[in-house]
């Protein structure tokens, strides 16, 4: 991403200049594609630095975590106040907090930023998040608006907030993304067993969904993948790629981000212990032996009324995903004083990143419509497509259920939806109990304050 990258902001007319650690690579972009524009190859790191005009707006593409102290390090005794540094891997955001705090005391700006879409959205245009200082944005706006996917004429980037915003907001689309993919999964899935499908005849299905409102990237993708045979068996390409999926911690970040900020994201919860659970062969074959598939049938006897409640039920979760996510990004805003634009999220996701899909354009109308709508799902477009969606998706996960297949990333979701449409839930029998065993207190529905019943004496109620 990082060569892809430089070599987009050379086809835009910038001078860039590269380095990487391992010279070889950089000779081999400029022996490659150095026609594409004006590059300035360095073999060191300071050869590096001194090429660069001031302020020097430096981007570090490399992996997150240690590789990118180790490289902040070797810079910033090289910097000046007023420089640049731009993280944008798939840092962490309280790394890029810390980080920016230590340079800040050299007068150094760190920007952490979020780059979306891929090696291939790298080259013609990703989606941009950078965070950091507005004074930073002012030199690097302008070029990252150039160099950035563009939908409707608009650039799918725009500055997000202050300090880690831009790297939080990255990692809350990662999650957003974990749900989506397992959601298109499990739609696969019983799609599979339902219909007795090939895949390439499901791929097909995801290729007329695609022409819909479920049109997106992944969806595209998807119906691609599924018509594609493996050279070597001839068999479905899907059918040979061993079924444990890997992570690279995104998903978990921000599910463990969601515990700490009281947020209920569990869609985006459901499908990254999916992906854990894909992994835990040991165990998935022991529990395989202890209970094996009975291999009752399962015939579907209307399979185009089928596929359209799996297609309903698929839009009504993805919406739970989306929605939930962006709840997180605007309890992170509020906690963390960042002050994001919610309906400017939705509007630079429209293109060039991985969850790109037509109905970004229906989230960006409804923040359009109320800046401080509490929640995605209640927005009057959603609320009347998931409501029309219902039926279809009980019956779905209903089915699932009843046939033994794990859809916990549709189940999950239609559970919340049913919890945040209750007006009265059974927490209040939670506070009863945690009264009764630890006086932690409860609150009343009729008067204010904190109470505590005296449980093992006269049963007396005293105000806390």
């Amino acid at each position: 991403m990082g060569s892809n990258l430089a070599r987009n902001m050379a086809r835009h007319g910038y001078v860039t200049a590269i380095y990487n650690r391992s010279h070889a690579k950089t000779v081999a972009l400029i022996d490659h594609h150095g026609d594409e524009g004006t590059f300035i190859p360095a073999e060191s790191i300071g050869d590096f630095v001194r090429s660069l005009a001031r302020p020097r707006k430096i981007v570090i593409m490399v992996k997150a975590g240690a590789p990118t102290d180790a490289v902040i390090d070797e810079l910033a005794p090289l910097l000046e106040p007023g420089d640049i540094v731009v993280d944008a891997g798939n840092a962490h955001f309280p790394d890029t907090v810390r980080r920016e705090a230590v340079l800040e005391k050299l007068g150094i700006h760190f920007v952490g930023t979020g780059v979306s879409g891929g090696e291939e959205g790298a080259l013609n245009g990703p989606s941009i998040m950078p965070g950091g200082t507005r004074d930073a944005y002012v030199w690097l706006g302008p070029i990252f608006e150039d160099i950035s996917a563009k939908v409707d004429g608009a650039p799918c980037c725009t500055y997000v907030g202050a300090g880690g915003a831009g790297h939080f907001v990255k990692m809350v689309h990662n999650g957003i993304e974990y749900a989506d993919m397992q959601l298109i999964a499990e739609a696969y899935e019983l799609l599979r067993r339902g219909l007795g499908a090939s895949a390439a005849e499901i791929g097909k299905i995801f290729a007329r969904w695609n022409a819909g409102e479920l049109d997106s990237f992944l969806i595209e993708i998807t119906a691609d993948l599924l018509s594609h045979t493996d050279r070597h068996t001839g068999k479905p390409f899907v059918d040979i790629v061993a079924d444990a999926a890997e992570q690279k911690g995104t998903g978990r970040w921000t599910v463990q981000n969601g515990l700490d900020l009281g947020v209920p994201i569990t869609g985006i919860a459901e499908a990254t212990f999916a992906r854990a659970l894909s992994g835990r062969k040991p165990q998935r074959e022991a529990a395989a032996r202890a209970f094996p598939d009975t291999g009752e049938g399962w015939a579907v006897t209307d399979r185009e009324q089928f596929i359209e409640d799996v297609r309903q039920a698929l839009y009504a979760s993805k919406v739970v995903a989306y929605s939930q996510g962006f709840e997180q990004i605007s309890e992170a805003s509020l906690q963390y004083g960042w002050d994001i634009d919610l309906g400017s999220m939705a509007r630079i996701w429209r293109g060039g990143c991985i969850i790109r899909a037509r109905f970004l354009n229906r989230i960006t109308e409804a923040y359009e419509r109320d800046p401080n709508l509490p929640l995605l799902m209640a927005d009057p477009h959603f609320a009347e497509t998931v409501g029309r969606s219902v039926p279809a998706w009980r019956r779905i996960v209903g089915e699932a259920v009843a046939h033994g297949i794990a859809a916990p990333a549709f189940a999950s979701s239609l559970a919340y939806f049913d919890g945040i449409r209750q007006q009265r839930n059974p927490a209040a029998l939670i506070q009863a109990q945690r009264d009764y065993f630890g006086a932690h207190t409860y609150e009343r529905i009729d008067r204010p304050g904190y109470f505590h019943t005296d449980w093992s004496g006269d049963r007396t109620e005293h105000l806390q």
